[in-house]
């Protein structure tokens, strides 16, 4: 889906400069299809990043700590993105709904449009998240500290 989102914002980013520098008209609607698909490819990439543990965090703490210490600190930090995650796909959920029948400017599609990617980006937040706590990663040896 990320990768499908950059391609689409490349395309219409492209026809964009095209349009207005060779055929001297700029359509409307590439700026709001651009921002769709670059709201996809970030929620979607943040996703992945869940997944694979590589999101933003703050590790220092949890690599100096003991090892029973690490697991629930590694725990806490899990149940916080999944709450996160739930949130955005709860509260963008809500904001697609209520945006459904008011057309995007430059475009015919609804303006909660915007905010599918937002609501199907928490989701998979979240159960990743979940997969995480269940299934972890297995810690890289640099990264474990020894007692």
């Amino acid at each position: 889906m990320a990768a499908i989102g950059m391609v689409g914002m490349s395309l219409a980013e492209g026809w964009q400069v095209f349009a207005r520098y060779v055929l001297n008209d700029s359509p409307g609607w590439t700026e709001p299809l651009t921002l769709l698909f670059m709201t996809t490819t970030a929620l979607m990439g943040a996703a992945v990043a869940v997944r694979r543990e590589m999101h933003f965090r703050f590790i220092a703490l949890a690599q100096v700590a003991p090892p029973r210490v690490q697991a629930a600190l590694n725990a806490f930090a899990r149940l916080v993105v999944l709450a996160i995650g739930a949130a955005l796909a709860i509260w963008g959920w809500d904001l697609m709904a209520d945006n459904w029948s008011i057309a995007m400017p430059g475009t015919e599609l609804p303006e909660g449009l915007n905010y599918l990617p937002l609501s199907l980006g928490g989701a998979l937040i979240a159960l990743f998240a979940a997969e995480r706590l269940v299934v972890p990663l297995p810690t890289p040896d640099h990264m474990v500290v020894e007692d």
